[in-house]
């Protein structure tokens, strides 16, 4: 469905119910955090980073909760958040189209709504999966209905404490040091660290190779022979766009001697384990995870067969690498299979939450308590590195100290992104659970600045003096009573 066949009539329509509906809840609710000033800056309530998805649902509940002294930042280009028209290259997303995302509870915010407002019931009930380019436009609308205070081409350079405060260093499109009382990293799939390297990819030239989220011309690949590593969704789909760009040829090498099949967590999919996961014993959170990583999500059928139907494609199973080295401007990859040469390679290794490679958290970084700190024991099962990096995060998706009194800043720091899993479970990273996530997230944020406040607020509560009744309402029968019973 193109922007220029679609109803605007529709969608004026359905931005004027949903006002009503805002209307009809007291929605955004009334600003109730004191403002706060330092050194003579105004200070912001929170500041989110991260202009996607999760930051785009974080920030709609803080306001629409009366948190408003907000502001979100993202790296990227109005428009080109997050991964959709970046480095996801699916065709569609595998979610169900009847998710509602991050609506925020609110039917006239849904995918749906936004969609059969401009292209009708009918069209709604042939989409079968949606189009990943129509999900970004949903996202840039939900932004601009919901007036929501992103500032783009603005990176976060630094973090550091100020007083009881967090002192952030932007660069790009505003360069300047701004305070906040809470700090959310909704920074997505890289989390807290960045793209995965194997290890037998550590110096290789980088002209012979890129992660897949990179940003890759596959033109370049035109007539090339490419190695894609990996059975995932990320792997398959940059298999098809370097075929459909004209390669040569395209291998998987696929460790696995069997493609996984089933998706374990969608199949087990409800609102106990949106609600529940993140309240289980540490054991039980380990093992749903660790089972599930173990398993793996296989790619989705139609990613799949996007790569078969090319004759020129390759599925090589129980095909894991040993070394790769540079050889003649080429690639020579030992693996299990033996030795096989390529021009280029596409590692879809997914990322990891090693956080002390990331410049912007150097001054937390060394501070942040992790699983390996204590929370993991070896009842558990397998000493999964990945896992025993992710973040110990409190209720409200706030970092931990490693050593206690080390870094107090840390529990106004959010991670509300795709490390968060293991102690949270699914809610700040993929569309199903992000509207839960985002609630669990402000009821955390606002319940500490209500906490750190409570001074302000009982003196407000004492100083409250308006009147509901002007003594008018009734006449006492005191005196009179007094009178009879002296009779």
């Amino acid at each position: 469905m193109s922007a220029e066949s679609s109803n605007k009539t529709g969608l004026d329509a359905l931005e004027k119910r949903l006002s009503e509906d805002l209307s009809l809840l007291e929605l955004p609710a009334k600003s109730w955090v004191p403002a706060r000033q330092y050194n003579g800056a105004p200070v912001r309530d929170v500041v989110v980073i991260g202009g996607g998805m999760c930051g785009l649902a974080a920030t709609a509940k803080l306001i629409l909760s009366g948190i408003d002294n907000v502001v979100a930042y993202d790296a990227a280009p109005a428009g080109l958040e997050g991964p959709w028209v970046t480095f996801a290259r699916m065709e569609t997303l595998r979610s169900p189209k009847t998710l509602h995302g991050p609506a925020l509870g609110l039917p006239q915010l849904t995918f749906r709504a936004w969609f059969t407002a401009q292209w009708g019931a009918e069209a709604w009930a042939s989409l079968d999966k949606i189009p990943k380019n129509q999900w970004m436009d949903y996202l840039i609308w939900y932004r601009q209905v919901l007036a929501l205070p992103v500032r783009n081409n603005v990176r976060m350079t630094g973090i550091s404490a100020a007083g009881d405060l967090i002192a952030l260093d932007l660069d790009g499109a505003e360069s300047s040091r701004v305070y906040t009382r809470h700090l959310v990293l909704a920074t997505g799939r890289s989390g807290l660290g960045g793209f995965a390297v194997p290890e037998f990819l550590q110096g290789v030239d980088r002209s012979l190779w890129s992660h897949s989220a990179d940003d890759i011309d596959f033109t370049a690949l035109r007539g090339k022979r490419l190695a894609v590593i990996g059975a995932g969704a990320s792997s398959m789909d940059n298999a098809a766009a370097a075929l459909e760009s004209g390669a040569g040829s395209v291998d998987l090498l696929i460790r696995r001697k069997e493609m996984p099949r089933i998706n374990k967590m969608t199949g087990i999919g409800s609102q106990g384990v949106v609600h529940g996961m993140h309240l289980l014993p540490d054991a039980w959170k380990w093992k749903f995870v660790d089972y599930t990583n173990t398993t793996q999500t296989p790619p989705p059928r139609s990613s799949t067969l996007r790569v078969s139907r090319h004759a020129n494609a390759r599925f090589l199973l129980n095909c894991g690498i040993k070394t790769v080295n540079e050889e003649a401007g080429e690639l020579l990859i030992d693996t299990t299979q033996g030795p096989l040469r390529y021009d280029f390679l596409v590692a879809a290794t997914g990322f990891t939450n090693d956080f002390n490679g990331r410049p912007e958290f150097a001054a937390i970084a060394p501070h942040i308590r992790t699983w390996a700190d204590g929370r993991y024991t070896p009842e558990m099962g397998a000493p999964r590195p990945g896992m025993l990096a992710s973040p110990d995060l409190g209720p409200g998706f706030e970092f931990r100290e490693r050593i206690s009194g080390s870094c107090p800043m840390l529990a106004k720091i959010h991670c509300f992104n795709d490390a968060a899993m293991l102690t949270h479970g699914k809610v700040s990273g993929d569309i199903p659970a992000v509207s839960a996530g985002a609630d669990r997230l402000v009821r955390g944020i606002a319940s500490a600045l209500f906490a750190d406040d409570v001074d302000t607020h009982f003196a407000s509560l004492v100083a409250y003096d308006i009147p509901e009744l002007l003594g008018d309402e009734w006449t006492d029968s005191t005196p009179q009573l007094q009178k009879d019973n002296a009779l």
